[in-house]
């Protein structure tokens, strides 16, 4: 049975009267869909599809294929959730490129999150800066299983300067859920700043992402 939605619930209605930020995800979500199906009401369902996906950096990660599993997501619907995600994608990462990724380092780690939180297994990727840390390009490099990964610093030696980089944040993700980084990562990290040091270019920050924080070792003295 659809549940009676109050009408101050109503997510059109309470953007109007009280703007964008007011909403919850659930009502933001709802928004979106428009419309929920003949046994739940849009709120019900836009609440069941965050659960499905652990929130909205799930959701916004969540593959074509994932999408289309999901009960009352037609195919428009699932096409104007991949746009949403490709726009917030598109639009951090613009941010990084107009401005030094130093003075943002809440966009850095949510531009991160977009790509890399919900991902299965480890995924190693770099973040390849100008001089004045700006965003020129953020590549995955390397794939592994669900606790490891193998990174070759030869290889992110070789892309930085593909891309001419000036410094680079590295970032992999923790499918297991915790954010701290291991032994074996801060020592990957001190290897990767001796050989990207030899082609003069900085390590900035290892940052380590999981579903729900990222964890930074410039930010805690790692570095």
């Amino acid at each position: 049975m659809r549940t009676a939605w109050p009408i101050d619930s109503r997510p059109r209605e309470k953007l109007q009267l009280l703007g964008a930020q007011s909403l919850s995800d659930t009502e933001l979500l709802a928004l979106l869909l428009r419309t929920g199906t003949a046994k739940a009401h849009v709120l019900d369902l836009a609440s069941q599809i965050l659960q499905q996906f652990g929130g909205l950096a799930g959701l916004l990660n969540a593959s074509p294929a994932a999408l289309r599993a999901v009960n009352g997501l037609g195919p428009a619907k699932q096409a104007e959730l991949c746009a949403v995600a490709e726009l917030a994608k598109r639009a951090t990462a613009q941010s990084l490129q107009d401005r030094p990724t130093f003075t943002q380092p809440q966009a850095v780690k949510h531009y991160l999150q977009l790509h890399l939180a919900h991902l299965p297994n480890e995924h190693f990727a770099v973040l390849f800066l100008d001089s004045q840390h700006h965003l020129l390009a953020m590549e995955t490099l390397f794939q592994g299983t669900l606790n490891h990964t193998s990174v070759y610093p030869r290889e992110v030696l070789v892309r930085a300067l593909h891309h001419g980089a000036g410094a680079v944040i590295l970032a992999h993700n923790h499918p297991s859920g915790c954010a701290e980084p291991s032994p074996a990562d801060v020592q990957l990290t001190k290897t990767l700043q001796d050989a990207l040091r030899v082609v003069d270019v900085r390590v900035l920050d290892h940052m380590v992402v999981s579903q729900g924080a990222v964890y930074s070792m410039a930010e805690q003295g790692l570095l």
